[in-house]
This record gives structure tokens, sequence and C-alpha cells, in this order.
């Protein structure tokens, strides 16, 4: 017998849950299929694990480094499995949190595989979901006015390359390290590579980046990735850039081998272990979508501006069509996607409006256009300040880094913001909204500044912008 809702959501990481909690307060009788845990890749093997590691590597360099501060300890040890342990702490406590907020907005949900079905007995039109469950016990047939389909993404590998989940890993797989490698090369660049690049060499591990454009971090503004760039290098930290690797040279041992054509040359690298970070695939296969008229695109679910498929009762968001892989742009897909389908007033989601933070050490965060983007259409004004002119960086002992502001010369629009220092992923909200009220350089350096503060950085860029920083 079918259970009857007004929205089904297939899957549960945080652009289901969200959408739901949303649909919950609109009065919409809503369910998850879910066949993992609730909060998905974000919650369990993402943003929130990576983060209680990142910090307690944080921990552990700084208080190696307590001498600067005049405090004298005779040894730092790291205990990695009590490091392990605090993670996943954190992880089960959000996730009792998540199951609190389904109980509160009385969303059912459904621990099992969930496929869309096509016209059936069910339904005169596609979108009923059949739930199977691990323990082959009968089929559940959720029938629904409106599905969302937030099914996610996974590591991507490379052709070739067998990742056996040991000595070869995705980021799900390093998430479980039982101890910190002595050696890691990591295969690929971007963020979640050059954030475990300085988790892992923070902990202590001999840490090779191997990255195939020509620069770290290559979506972000170029003074972003040179600035890491030269952090990577002064912490030990190896980066070979413009490096292609050739999965089968692949040795493994007690260790593992692998080529790399760098130029016109080979380089032979050798390692504990090798982490693989190139990547997302969508969750797009196996989901029932042949059942229906939705397109497809390189795996991506095709949706318009508000998460509607070709089928307009069905919606899709977060990683599944691609885009701006983030967490709170799934978020915030899921509500506008809820909000849409129950009539409501929405606007589409500016890409140009979305904050992107990269959790290495020192941070980096960005909202808006690179240099290089912005000159293509605008005649630009920078100002730019460094942390070391910036009193609380000095406290703090984090004086490297900077800020940039980009502004159009004419209309003193802000294009971009980029922050690359202490605690940046949390003084880019006042830039995100500086961008959401479209505030000028000006008005962002009229704003009083706390001293002393980190976000005085920000008000010193904006004065910067027309030539009027105080103190540099």
């Amino acid at each position: 017998m079918a259970k009857n809702y007004d929205l089904v959501l297939l899957g549960g990481g945080t652009g289901g849950y969200v959408a739901a909690i949303r649909a919950s307060q609109l009065g919409l009788k809503t369910a998850i299929v879910e066949k993992d845990a609730l909060g998905g890749t974000c919650l369990h093997k993402g943003c929130i694990p990576t983060k209680a590691l990142l910090r307690s590597a944080e921990v552990y360099t700084t208080m190696k480094k307590s001498g600067t501060f005049g405090i004298d300890i005779s040894e730092a040890v790291l205990h990695f499995s009590k490091v392990q342990e605090r993670k996943q702490e954190i992880v089960e406590k959000l996730h009792n949190g998540v199951l609190q907020l389904m109980k509160k907005g009385k969303i059912d949900i459904y621990k099992g595989y969930g496929r869309i079905l096509g016209p059936s007995i069910f339904s005169p039109i596609s979108g009923s979901i059949s739930v199977a469950y691990e323990d082959h016990r009968e089929n559940d047939v959720l029938t629904s006015k409106n599905v969302i389909i937030a099914t996610g993404s996974r590591p991507r590998s490379l052709s070739g390359l067998d990742i056996d989940g040991t000595r070869v890993m995705t980021s799900d797989e390093a998430l479980q390290l039982s101890e910190c490698p002595a050696s890691i090369l990591i295969v690929g660049g971007g963020v979640i590579g050059a954030e475990w690049a300085s988790m892992l060499a923070d902990f202590g591990a001999k840490v090779t980046v191997v990255e195939y454009t020509d620069r770290l971090v290559p979506t972000e503004d170029q003074a972003i990735s040179q600035a890491m760039a030269r952090s990577f290098k002064k912490r030990g930290i190896i980066v070979f850039t413009k490096a292609k690797i050739l999965p089968e040279t692949l040795k493994k041992t007690d260790s593992i081998s692998i080529e790399a054509e760098i130029g016109d040359k080979r380089e032979t690298f050798t390692a504990e272990k090798m982490l693989v970070s190139v990547g997302r695939l969508p969750n797009s296969e196996d989901i029932g979508l042949a059942n229906t008229s939705i397109e497809i695109e390189n795996g991506y679910i095709k949706t318009n501006a508000f998460g509607q498929t070709k089928e307009s009762h069905i919606y899709a968001i977060g990683d599944v069509i691609g885009g701006l892989q983030l967490a709170h742009v799934a978020a915030r897909e899921g509500v506008k996607a809820v909000e849409h389908m129950a009539g409501l007033y929405v606007e589409a989601i500016d890409e140009d409006l979305v904050p992107k933070c990269i959790y290495t050490h020192p941070e980096a965060a960005s909202i808006g256009m690179t240099e290089e983007e912005a000159k293509k259409d605008h005649e630009i004004k920078i100002g730019k300040v460094p942390f070391g002119a910036i009193g609380k960086a000095l406290v703090y002992g984090e004086s490297g880094g900077f800020a940039k502001i980009i502004a159009d010369k004419e209309s003193n629009d802000i294009l971009g913001v980029h922050i690359y220092g202490p605690h940046a992923t949390d003084l880019i909200g006042e830039a995100a909204l500086a961008k959401l009220l479209d505030a000028s350089p000006w008005e962002i350096a009229e704003t009083i500044h706390p001293h002393p503060t980190l976000t005085e950085v920000i008000g010193e860029a904006a004065l910067a912008v027309d030539g009027r920083a105080i103190h540099i």
C-alpha cells in the first residue's frame, strides 16, 4: 500500500534535510529517503569531520610554537586516536541534533535506497519513490505531489587508478586513518587537496602535492594561490604544478610509488600513502531517472534556476546538479526549491553572492570575481592590505596574508573580495553582506570596525581601494 506525501526528498544530506525542515514549516507533509545517516557527506565525510581534524592540527601546531608566546611546555604529544574520537563525538552530536529537528518537524525518515518510479498503479505520473531496505523486507512505495532529488556526490578517481582505501585513498577513507602517515602524496591541489595537505603537515607528515593545473586552488584569485604556495613552501609542503599523474605506473609495496609527467620530464614520487583529490562525481545513477523525462548532462541533472527538472513536479538540488558544490549552496537551493513549489516568490541564487571558504592554515575565503575575471569586462581599482598591519593579527601571532577588495572604477561596485589569513572564513561574512546590499568600498570604510579586531583588515582594504588606507 502506498504512503502519500506532499513532498518526498531523495537524499538526506545538508540540502535534503534543510529543504525538509522548510517544507515542514510551510505545512507540507514531508518524508526523506536516505540509505545512510542523515546529514550526508557534509556531516559525516566532509565539512564537519575534516574541520574537526583541522582544528586539532591547528591546536597541535600552536602548542609546538608556544614559546613564541612566552609559554614553555616540555613536549606536545599527538594522540591521533583521541583526535579521531573528538571528531566522531562532534559528528554524532550534530547528527543527533538533525534527528531531533526531524522529530520536531514531524518529518518521516525511511532508511533505505530510493528509486523513482515511472507512471504506475500508484500514480499516473512519474515520481513515486520505491524504497528498498538492506534487510530485504518488502519495499515501501511513497507517492508525492512533489519530489526533490538531493543525492549528492562522491569522490572522483583517475581512470586506471586503483583506490584500495588503505594505501591509495580518497577523502572518505582518509577520514578513518588510525594514525597520521609519515609521508603522503596528494594528487590534486584544489580545495580538498589543499586542506588535507595543510592538516597533515601540521600533524607532522611529510606532504607532497601534485596539481595538474599551473597553480594551487586554481579557482581562486591568483593572489590567494600565490600566498598559499609561499605558505606551503615555508611549512615544508612540496608542491608540483603542471603535473600529470600516470596511473599505470602505480606500484604498491610497504609504500606506494607513481610517476608523473612534469613538462618534458618524468618524476617518480614515493610515499607511505596517496590521497586522490581530483573532484567529485554526481550520484545520479540507479535512482530511476530513466523512468522519467529528466535530462542529464555529464551525469548532472539539468534544472532551471529554481531547481525544477524537465518534469515540473520533480526538483533537484546540491552536488547532483553541479555548479558550486558547497553545503551552504545546497541548503539554499533546497529552501528555494520548496518555496517555489509552494507558490512563494523566489529569486534565483546568484553565484556571485556565494562565499567560498578554504580551511587551510592560514585560511582563505572569497566572494565574487577574481581579479582576472573582473578585468575582462571592467576597469577596476584594488585595495589590498596585509594582516601584518593589523594589531589583532600580531597579537594572534598570525600576521601573514592579506585582504583584497576589487571594485569597478566607474560604478564603485564591489566586484570581489579575497582574504588569506587568520579567521578568513569568518571574516568573509561581512563581505557577503556587503555584496548582498550592493555596498561600495566607501560604505564599508564608513562602517566603524572595532579595535583591535581582525575585521579591521576589511575596513582598511576598503579605504585602500581609493588610496585612503591609514595603516599602510
